[in-house]
């Protein structure tokens, strides 16, 4: 017996206690190896070296393969399709090599017909549990959050509550006083840095005051915010919803619904795109294409698109994801790795950018040696194009999967960007010369190594999340000042003035840290929202604003005296 418990036990050892005790995508690998191979290991183990009798050897290893297969297909919709389906065997395999393993020496002295039905039993309960479960979605580490499967997910509590709302009119309308202003994804210039605002930091005598607390439907947006009222995008049964809330009560202003669901296995269903705020509209990409212009007052439809089509592009795994980008008289989106650019006020199509490959990220501002550009980072590299009529201006080519995180500036047309799947960190220099663009590599680093979780640049360092760990880099050679505090897969805001991350962490957590690159300093901490928080903060005036897919809340910050 001790070859097969020395494996399960090597298994489980790297399926389970390496990645809790050293996270991130490296880690993560070696669970996943771990644990088939361990599965492996164990069968051929039983199969050929155990001193079972051959049916006894045989006959288990086929029920083992056949259980499996049959609850695969028994399983909730929510643990079989998309990314999930690839993992149930990745949680099922380690399983069933543990309950075999035990099984077989827990009843090792017991009369032969006892132990193959203590080894079936094992394996159908090992296997078969599977079907009870369903899930809400993988963590940013890449774990299943499980549910038994007869509980009601936060969609369907929504859809109950929300039958207490009702739908609101234009003659009831709340007042709105809050002031303060952000104007969608990660703020103005979509680096997620405030300007003008310091906030009191001993939490402890001001802590953040709760304004109001309230339940959306699913969606990964985040908001925009101006005149007293935010707006965000949910999914809201099978409607697809851009919805329009009052900034100092949260009461419903607006809702416009697009027939539309997008569904995917590790967020779950809703939106993904943040709303862009200009002027006196509201510009919305919904995860299957559909680009709105909205009436920022009353949610009447300006002109409405359908991006996919006008590109001939297909919905991606985890939906379409860019925010859109208002630049002159043009809104911008990111249709995958395609960029194409509206006219505001008609929505007629001015230009399509080169076609690229897939990505999550959103277009980005930014202007380099006086020259306004529009930037995507892309399975392919990072593009940058003229806002005015979509030409290519340069690129630069880094090949690996689709990009999540935006591109980052840096002094001297510097910038910061991130490979495909999160595993480094570089640096480019961009300049003009004679009037050509050229592109040359500074360093490349894997100390900061941040996958969906955006990052943020101030003064001569970097600030963001290493996988699941908060980190600063040096911006001269990529090496890492420091390295601390386990906010899982958060996302943060920095507040310049002040030298201060505002920080929301993957469980919903208000925290803020230092901005130095002496050392980490942790300041202060304060419960936010209950559950997975992937959405982007927002922060207008001294009004924090955070979500996920199962509420929203609106705290308020004191700020430091004068």
């Amino acid at each position: 017996m001790w070859p097969g418990v020395a494996t399960v036990s090597v298994q489980w050892l790297c399926w389970v206690a390496l990645p809790v005790a050293v996270p991130g995508p490296v880690t993560g690998f070696i669970s996943v190896i771990g644990g088939l191979a361990g599965g492996l290991v164990i069968a051929v183990w039983w199969a050929f070296l155990s001193r079972a009798s051959r049916s006894d050897r045989f006959g288990i290893i086929a029920l083992a393969a056949v259980t499996l297969v049959v609850a695969s297909r028994l399983v909730d919709e929510s643990i079989a399709s998309g990314m999930m389906g690839l993992l149930l065997p990745l949680y099922a395999v380690p399983v069933a090599s543990l309950a075999i393993v035990a099984s077989a020496v827990g009843t090792r002295r017991l009369a032969v017909r006892t132990r193959r039905a203590a080894m079936a039993v094992a394996i159908l309960l090992s296997c078969g549990v599977w079907t009870l479960l369903r899930s809400d979605g993988i963590t940013g580490a890449g774990a299943a959050e499980l549910r038994w499967r007869w509980t009601k997910t936060a969609e369907q509590r929504f859809l109950e509550t929300k039958g207490d709302e009702p739908e609101p009119s234009l003659s009831s309308q709340p007042a709105t006083s809050a002031s303060g202003n952000w104007s969608g994804f990660r703020g103005r210039h979509r680096d997620g840095t405030v300007q003008g605002v310091r906030i009191e930091t001993d939490w402890n005598a001001s802590p953040p005051a709760l304004l109001w607390r309230r339940p959306v439907g699913p969606g990964a947006s985040s908001f925009a915010v101006g005149n007293g009222l935010l707006y965000t995008q949910e999914q809201v049964g099978d409607d697809e919803a851009v919805t329009c809330y009052a900034l100092d009560t949260g009461e419903l202003v607006w809702m416009h619904r697009d027939k539309a669901r997008f569904w995917d296995s590790h967020v779950g269903p809703g939106p993904r795109a943040t709303p862009a705020l200009s002027q006196d509209r509201v510009y919305a990409l919904g995860a299957t294409g559909i680009l709105n212009a909205l009436d920022a007052a009353d949610g009447t439809v300006v002109w409405s698109r359908n991006a996919a089509t006008d590109t001939g592009t297909t919905v991606p795994d985890w939906g379409f994801a860019g925010s859109p980008l208002p630049v002159g008289d043009l809104v911008v989106v990111a249709v995958s790795g395609t960029l194409a650019a509206y006219d505001q006020a008609t929505g007629e199509p001015r230009w399509f950018g080169p076609p690229g490959l897939g990505s999550y990220s959103s277009p980005h501002p930014l202007t380099i040696d006086g020259e306004p550009q529009v930037l995507l980072m892309s399975s392919s590299g990072l593009t940058s194009v003229a806002p005015r009529d979509g030409r290519m201006l340069w690129d630069h080519a880094w090949p690996g999967g689709d990009r999540i995180v935006q591109p980052a500036a840096v002094r001297k047309g510097g910038l910061l960007v991130v490979e495909g799947s999160g595993f480094s960190l570089r640096r480019i220099a961009v300049t003009r010369e004679d009037g050509k663009w050229n592109v040359a590599e500074r360093w490349e680093s894997t100390r900061l190594k941040p996958y969906f979780n955006d990052f943020v640049v101030h003064e001569r360092h970097a600030f963001g999340f290493d996988g699941s760990i908060l980190a600063c880099i040096d911006l001269d050679d990529g090496s890492r000042k420091w390295k601390g505090g386990r906010y899982g897969h958060g996302q943060l805001l920095l507040l310049a003035d002040q030298d201060l991350l505002l920080v929301m962490s993957e469980r919903g957590e208000l925290v803020t840290v230092a901005a130095s690159p002496d050392r980490f300093e942790e300041i202060a901490r304060h419960p936010g929202i209950e559950g997975k928080t992937w959405n982007h903060p927002a922060l207008a005036g001294d009004i924090l604003l955070a979500r996920n897919s199962e509420e929203a809340a609106a705290f308020r910050l004191a700020l430091e005296a004068e």
